[in-house]
């Protein structure tokens, strides 16, 4: 089997374990990196500490010798409208939020870890010259994006992520790092796929909160998903209106871009949207419900989500600023339950909780 048979034989291993997209690369010091160093610098990663890790810029300290590292493409997109599109539910008598469409379903690090794993078992088997390796399912010091670039995966759009052109940008990437010299999908970092975001600035013009500061760069400190999932303390108030009903991420940038309008559909039912019963949906949920959740329930229902990242206070604090932003009115009696939890939020003993469901409880009138 020749060099560049190996790289096609990947890729359909990579297709056999459901991955729509794979593609190898070399070990380098990419230009990105730089531009990294630089948005680290200005402050933008926000709390996000992690992201200082130098082994980032360098992924030859992840692993030891390098040489190759396979990147995969897991498509996650659903049947289900965009948040933009499901915008009406705001009018609903019971209030409802909005979830990022990645962490509707299970926990996807742990459905790309066992479709990693499944892939380098395959390698393992494959080639019986030893040889280290290691698979990181979004779980390790990596810039992903940079890396699925020069693997011929897509470009980096106006919005940051990753966009190829006919899978658009609802894919989660995964890596598996190798001292296998493998011959690249590329041949020369040159190859890369061409930007093709154009005039297009739909991503900047629908941010609410403006964290597209220009094209191709984000502050992640006024990003609605870092607000809703990363940052751990009281939601700064020039930004809770603006939140509107997301209470986990945010999806606007990707709902809008051209490339993701006909993107396709997954089949994968680990990645279909929980529910549990009417109210209990992670798909347009009931803010009642989020808001109300005991650490005890919130510990036993996302267990298996990806969206235990948030936390408890994290998830309670969100709902409290979505249900400020629902419109409810005390003359309207399928409202008083949802004005009941945040009145009783509002003696929690924990501050973050009790500050945002003052805040809601401020504009209802």
């Amino acid at each position: 089997m020749t060099a560049l048979t190996v790289t096609k034989w990947i890729s359909e291993q990579a297709q056999a374990q459901g991955f729509e997209l794979c593609g190898v690369v070399s070990a380098h010091e990419f230009p990105e990196f730089q531009h990294f160093e630089d948005w680290i610098q200005r402050g933008f990663h926000g709390e996000m500490k992690y992201l200082e890790d130098a082994r980032r810029m360098d992924p030859s300290q992840v692993l030891q010798p390098l040489r190759s590292i396979i990147i995969c493409g897991l498509n996650y997109n659903t049947s289900r409208p965009h948040s933009v599109d499901a915008a009406g539910a705001l009018q609903r008598d019971e209030p409802r939020g909005w979830i990022s469409r990645y962490a509707w379903g299970d926990d996807y690090h742990e459905v790309m870890w066992s479709k990693l794993n499944a892939l380098e078992a395959e390698l393992k088997e494959k080639f019986t010259e030893p040889f280290a390796s290691r698979a990181y399912a979004d779980t390790g010091p990596l810039a992903e994006r940079v890396l699925a670039k020069y693997a011929g995966l897509g470009w980096l759009g106006k919005n940051t992520l990753l966009i190829n052109e006919k899978h658009g940008s609802w894919f989660f990437l995964g890596a598996i790092l190798t001292s296998l010299d493998l011959v690249p999908s590329l041949a020369s970092l040159e190859m890369a796929p061409p930007d093709l975001c154009g005039n297009c600035r739909q991503c900047l013009d629908a941010c609410p909160t403006g964290a597209l500061v220009e094209p191709y760069v984000m502050d992640a400190r006024r990003c609605i998903s870092y607000l809703t999932i990363e940052l751990r303390g009281t939601i700064p108030e020039e930004f809770r209106r603006q939140m509107g009903w997301q209470v986990y991420g945010c999806d606007i940038c990707q709902d809008v871009c051209p490339f993701n309008r006909n993107a396709p559909i997954t089949v994968l039912k680990e990645l279909q949207p929980w529910q549990k019963s009417l109210e209990e949906s992670l798909y347009l949920p009931n803010l009642e419900w989020l808001a109300g959740l005991t650490e005890e329930e919130f510990r036993a229902f996302f267990k298996g989500s990806a969206m235990k990242r948030a936390k408890w206070q994290g998830l309670v604090r969100n709902a409290c600023i979505a249900l400020g932003n629902a419109g409810l009115r005390r003359t309207n009696p399928k409202h008083t339950d949802a004005i009941a939890v945040l009145e009783r939020l509002t003696e929690s003993p924990n501050k973050v909780i009790e500050v945002s469901a003052r805040w809601a409880l401020s504009g209802i009138i």
